[in-house]
């Protein structure tokens, strides 16, 4: 990563993750000791966001030289808006690069390294577990299928080369997501993913991916549920109706 990008936020948005969250802050301070952390927390019954507002006092007291801040919200309102509240929240700070993480430790922070270098050359590096060089730990083979149909389904639809969409760790230049209209961004799960993916192709923006290996979970229950995988085939197969209506109209217009 070049000096010039040298403030990265990391938002890590959190729903009863109590168990998972100081594992995950632990290794991300090992990995990346001065990318900043903001917790993203929506009302966690059990108490996910008050441990994370001790952690960061702690190591405040401590002298750490990265900082740790909580943004609370209220009730479970989706990881998509979870994240857009943590990106204009970074923005607003003038932070260079903002990361998307999960603190289940499904995203290992020994990779954020590659991600962030690898902005040397992007705008939106994308951690893939579908490039040669990726893969999965610990996953069923029915998610296997789900995630490769879903990424497939995605490349047709939308047309967008790349491996792996829907994978929810990446690092965007801030430049990137000044440039984009968050405001009206309402999908959630992998979908969200998904669409900021296609919204940054469209921009024309540089998108590399970078091969990681992914781990499942090994404390609490996953977030995935049936209305999610809903909304993403509803939400792809109407933005690429959409989009080959767009082109067939073009290519009249143009034939005239």
């Amino acid at each position: 990563m070049s000096d010039s990008l040298t403030r990265v936020l990391v938002v890590v948005p959190t729903y009863d993750e109590r168990e998972n969250l100081p594992i995950a802050l632990d290794r991300l301070r090992e990995h990346v000791p001065t990318a900043d952390v903001l917790v993203v927390d929506d009302g966690s019954p059990d108490g996910t966001g008050e441990l994370a507002e001790k952690i960061a006092e702690s190591e405040s007291a401590a002298g750490s030289p990265r900082s740790i801040s909580v943004l609370h919200r209220t009730g479970k309102q989706g990881l998509g808006t979870a994240y857009v509240a943590g990106f204009g929240w970074a923005l607003e700070r003038g932070y260079d690069v903002v990361v998307e993480m999960d603190a289940d430790g499904s995203h290992r922070a020994q990779d954020l390294p590659l991600l962030l270098a690898a902005l040397d050359r992007a705008d939106l590096v994308l951690g893939s577990r579908w490039v040669r060089g990726g893969k999965v730990v610990n996953w069923p083979l029915h998610r296997e299928v789900l995630s490769r149909g879903a990424n497939l389904y995605t490349r047709i639809m939308l047309g967008i080369p790349l491996g792996d969409a829907t994978g929810g760790f990446r690092a965007y230049r801030a430049d990137l997501l000044r440039g984009l209209t968050l405001g009206d961004v309402a999908s959630q799960g992998y979908c969200f993913q998904i669409d900021m993916a296609w919204r940054a192709v469209r921009a024309g923006a540089r998108v590399v991916e970078v091969p990681i290996t992914f781990v499942e979970r090994e404390l609490g229950e996953s977030k995935m549920s049936r209305d999610i995988i809903v909304e993403a085939l509803v939400n792809v197969t109407r933005w690429g109706m959409h989009e080959r209506s767009r082109q067939v109209a073009g290519a009249f217009r143009r034939s005239r």
